[in-house]
């Protein structure tokens, strides 16, 4: 007997094959049938009819930050009602795990690098996390059974630099020992079902106390040892951050990549992989990596969005603008002292010049003041100028871009909220994302979910996608969009019976309206533990959502099932070669 029929649903396998009308049975977790429609005899526990409606395979975030969420919301909200089934964790080399047994300041450090870099608020890590374990696999058994979605984790390089080395993993190089001992916590983790390695090397990446994260302090000899060690095991992988990640490599990078992925015969996956007809040279001097990887026997994987994703800038809080050189300085002053120096002529100038210096890199874009839109304020002197453009408003005044923008942050105490435009958003830009797509080495994903909780929300990237295909820009037909976002990331980790709609895979599905399927915009709610805010989007379109079988969302609403597993390993992936 089925325990469920869905019947006469559009069926996108995933592969990318021309979708279908079916029916569809699931048994115990799993895809039991794909038939003709009106020809199954088995009987049912119970049925739908879905016709007109797309029935796709899960999709698979695979650059997620809910390492820390998931215990307190185990249905990782909002990418499961956004279709999402799996995602992976422990990305960019921040970890919650392992954290030394006799030292319990180091989950002190943890939380505040992770409320720091990560943008995740510190009273929900505070509150929300019990922070129990020590070992990577009390971690991964602490999450097992209790989640809503298929999770699987990396090493955080970071984590394994603060057991080992204590306060010295920042500053400090391992001995031979140490370094072998890392290589053991390392082997133990993925023993345990880690995924493997994932590290940083970004000059983004800063800990609670300002400094250099860990992993910064690694030379690439010390990278290639433990990459090493994650081709000692099955169903592997390598993801890791650099400098030039944000805009364009240098020939040390590259030599640094080949040499990593070669050394584990594993691949590895960065991001994000920035696409602006402004800047043609980038993504073919990025994807240079992807092509000497290839003829030294790894592979290298490039994410890029699909998506333009907003992100809320502030003169008040942390956020993007303090990674412009120059610029973190003076937005770490007390806030007083900030305006003073912000509404100083000359201190305004030279910081509008190193936000249009080389070195800026990507974060050149956030200069374009005059496209900013004026969000949130808390002023009577700011009343009415919500939604509106600071280059209407600076016109208006007489003020160049910048001096306006600074004079109504200094208004509401600098706690207005700021949404740039995107100068990325051409048709230019579009064709050459469609374009960029097609390389083999090219993977949707880098939607940092469960991180910068009140700055963004990329995680509904897949419905706005699959919205944008449908009745948007129609960049790529729906079974290839399908497939970029569930077969594609389940193949390149090697998830075993995952990514398609094929009998005996697991039973991780989608069922949306093509009609409707979108995103709704941004908001910020207050639902985080310590009642912190969050920016939130509702799915539009999405019938439900099924992992493992069991239904957890039923039209955008969570039914609060935890079908969800930690994927392990070995046991729950494959290796995928790279020779």
């Amino acid at each position: 007997m089925l325990d469920h029929l869905i019947k006469g649903a559009t069926v996108v396998d995933g592969t990318g094959a021309p979708a279908r009308v079916a029916d569809v049975g699931l048994r115990d977790g799993r895809i039991a049938l794909v038939a003709e429609p009106g020809t199954v005899t088995e009987q049912a526990a119970s049925s739908e009819d879905a016709t007109g409606l797309v029935l796709a395979p899960g999709f698979v975030d695979p650059h997620t930050h809910y390492d820390a969420q998931l215990f307190w919301d185990p249905f990782a909200t909002p990418s499961m009602n956004h279709g999402v089934t799996t995602v992976a964790g422990g990305n960019c080399g921040f970890t919650l795990a392992p954290l030394h047994p006799d030292r319990p300041e180091d989950a002190d450090y943890t939380r505040r690098m992770m409320s720091k870099v990560e943008g995740m608020a510190l009273a929900a890590l505070e509150d929300g996390v019990d922070w129990s374990w020590s070992s990577f696999a009390e971690y991964l058994d602490a999450l097992e059974g209790r989640i809503a979605v298929n999770a699987g984790f990396m090493v955080g390089h970071c984590a394994l630099r603060r057991y080992v080395m204590g306060a010295d993993a920042v500053g400090g190089q391992p001995t031979d020992a140490q370094l072998r001992a890392m290589e053991q916590l390392l082997h133990e983790a993925m023993d345990a079902g880690a995924w493997g390695l994932s590290t940083t090397q970004s000059a983004t990446h800063s800990d609670g106390d300002g400094a250099p994260v860990p992993s910064r302090h690694a030379t690439p000899a010390e990278l290639i040892a433990l990459s090493k060690a994650v081709g000692e095991h099955e169903g592997t992988q390598i993801e890791a951050i650099l400098a030039g990640c944000l805009d364009q490599f240098s020939d040390a990078e590259i030599d640094l990549f080949v040499e990593m992925t070669a050394a584990a015969g594993r691949p590895l996956n960065w991001n994000v992989l920035t696409i602006d007809a402004a800047v043609p040279e980038r993504v073919p001097r990025q994807l240079v990596a992807s092509e000497r990887a290839r003829k030294s026997g790894g592979r290298i994987v490039a994410l890029t969005m699909p998506i333009l994703t907003p992100m809320n800038m502030s003169l008040g809080t942390f956020c993007a603008l303090n990674l412009i050189p120059g610029w973190g300085e003076i937005l770490a002053l007390p806030v007083p002292e900030r305006i003073a120096r912000l509404r100083d002529p000359q201190v305004r100038t030279e910081m509008l010049r190193r936000a249009d210096s080389r070195e800026a890199g990507v974060f050149r874009r956030l200069a374009r003041f005059d496209r900013y839109v004026i969000g949130d304020t808390y002023s009577a002197e700011n009343e009415g100028l919500t939604g509106r453009v600071v280059r209407d408003i600076a016109a208006e005044r007489g003020q160049d871009a910048f001096q306006c923008l600074v004079e109504i942050c200094a208004n509401d105490d600098l706690r207005t909220v700021l949404w740039p435009m995107p100068s990325d958003n051409d048709p230019a830009s579009w064709a050459l994302r469609r374009e960029t797509w097609e390389h083999e080495d090219v993977m949707l994903g880098g939607s940092d979910a469960g991180a910068h909780l009140d700055r963004m929300c990329g995680a509904p990237y897949t419905t706005r996608f699959l919205g944008d295909c449908l009745r948007g820009r129609k960049l790529v037909p729906l079974e290839q969009a399908v497939k970029m976002l569930s077969d594609d990331p389940a193949r390149l980790f090697g998830l075993r019976e995952r990514g398609r709609i094929e009998e005996g895979f697991h039973a991780d599905l989608v069922l949306f309206d093509p009609e409707r399927i979108d995103a709704g915009p941004a908001t910020l709610v207050h639902d985080l533990p310590g009642d912190s805010p969050r920016l939130d989007s509702r799915a539009v379109g999405v019938v439900s959502v099924r992992v493992n079988g069991v239904e957890t969302v039923r039209d955008d609403e969570v039914t609060g099932a935890i079908p969800g597993r930690v994927l392990r390993s070995g046991r729950d992936t494959r290796t995928v070669p790279t020779r």
